[in-house]
């Protein structure tokens, strides 16, 4: 019998409990229950064929070999002329670094600026692995509370009284993940502004939904702020918007005193990117974006039904998402904790949602809805959850 001892720092390391929850929906469906999945946060369109055509002709091409730990020049080049034309900003590619997905930007950034002793502010209810990897790096995570009534907006105002000599990072995410809110410019600026008085503080700002905002709604990148752009860090990628979550493909730009040391990281975590995904990426970004368009709209007209569903519901109220593909609606009015609710819609009803505590104790009284599903889809689920209240 084995002995092993492991690491403190093991027990500080959270989960994604989407994951979880997408593992036992695949248990009953397989099981033979008729199972309508709205937990898992990943688009139920195929990746547009040219950019598979591109992946397959890379590896026909004979792409198998190593490439740059940053990415190949060709992918970071285009990358920066596609956050010029969204953004309207320059980006040097130097300081564009390919990785496989969001989430080592995010582990990435949290190890260079987080240790004992220092604090780290990210959003509650947020993305789950923000607050995971915080702890994991001894760091002492202080949660930027999210509220409906702003429409999960944050609160600058809020935020900037919430940094102290020990904070060392600031991470926002918008769109966000899971709320679907996004920050107006106001408080963005309200934020930039504020942050001159505080010159050890760095960002990360995670803009993977960007490309996703519905009812006119405006998507203000911190890249946008060039007063800022010596510390920030831009999350983005294409898992998202080119419904490419598999082929594990992201990028960031960092500040120039980031790249040194992030390179390195990325040479002792995974070396390099799969050389034909970043293939596929390229084709991605300098192709037709007619796909793109299409899914977003068709995202577009699922928001309204969910969101029109739930509010028909006993005991539930939602707000209207102006951006990614979930809606959060609060659910206290049913009497059901989140974790109770997501067991029971699941049990009794089939239908998989995220309990809102999963990302982060500030979504009690919530649940994640992924409108990642077709219509007909969220129409039967609502109907069978309204039936279960």
């Amino acid at each position: 019998m084995s002995e092993l001892i492991f690491a403190d720092s093991l027990s500080r390391l959270g989960t994604e409990s989407a994951f979880m929850v997408l593992a036992r929906a695949q248990k009953l469906a397989a099981e033979g229950r008729d199972i309508i999945n709205l937990g898992i946060g990943q688009p139920d369109f195929q990746t547009p064929g040219h950019i598979v055509e591109a992946g397959i002709k890379a590896l026909r091409d004979g792409h198998h070999g190593y490439s740059p730990a940053n990415g190949i020049p060709a992918l970071r080049e285009a990358v920066a002329a596609d956050l010029n034309r969204r953004h309207g900003v320059e980006v040097n590619p130097d300081n564009v670094v390919v990785v496989p997905g969001g989430k080592p930007t995010m582990f990435f950034a949290v190890l260079m600026f987080g240790q004992p002793g220092t604090e780290i502010l990210y959003p509650n209810p947020g993305f789950p692995i923000y607050e995971s990897v915080i702890n994991y790096s001894g760091a002492t995570p202080v949660p930027i509370r999210l509220r409906e009534d702003t429409g999960f907006a944050f609160s600058a105002e809020e935020v900037l009284g919430q940094i102290t000599e020990r904070t060392r990072l600031l991470i926002i995410n918008s769109p966000a993940n899971p709320t679907g809110g996004i920050t107006p410019r106001d408080e963005l600026d309200k934020l930039v502004a504020g942050l001159m008085e505080h010159p050890h503080v760095a960002l990360m700002s995670d803009e993977i939904y960007s490309n996703m905002l519905y009812g006119g709604r405006e998507h203000v990148s911190l890249l946008q702020y060039p007063e800022i752009r010596d510390r920030l860090i831009l999350l983005d990628g294409w898992s998202k918007t080119y419904a490419m979550t598999g082929w594990r493909l992201g990028y960031a730009v960092w500040p120039d005193a980031c790249v040194d040391h992030v390179t390195r990281l990325c040479i002792n975590d995974h070396s390099c990117v799969n050389a034909a995904a970043q293939y596929a990426g390229l084709a991605a970004l300098t192709g037709p974006q007619d796909a793109v368009h299409q899914m977003v709209a068709e995202f577009d007209t699922r928001r309204e039904v969910i969101v029109e569903a739930l509010n028909s519901l006993p005991g539930v109220r939602c707000t209207d998402p102006g951006g990614a593909f979930y809606a959060f609606p609060n659910i206290e009015g049913t009497g059901l904790s989140s974790m109770k609710a997501q067991n029971l819609f699941l049990d009794k009803a089939g239908v998989a949602t995220v309990a809102g505590t999963s990302f982060g104790a500030m979504g009690e009284g919530y649940l994640r809805f992924s409108y990642a599903n077709s219509t007909e889809n969220i129409v039967a689920a609502i109907d069978r959850i309204g039936k279960v209240l």
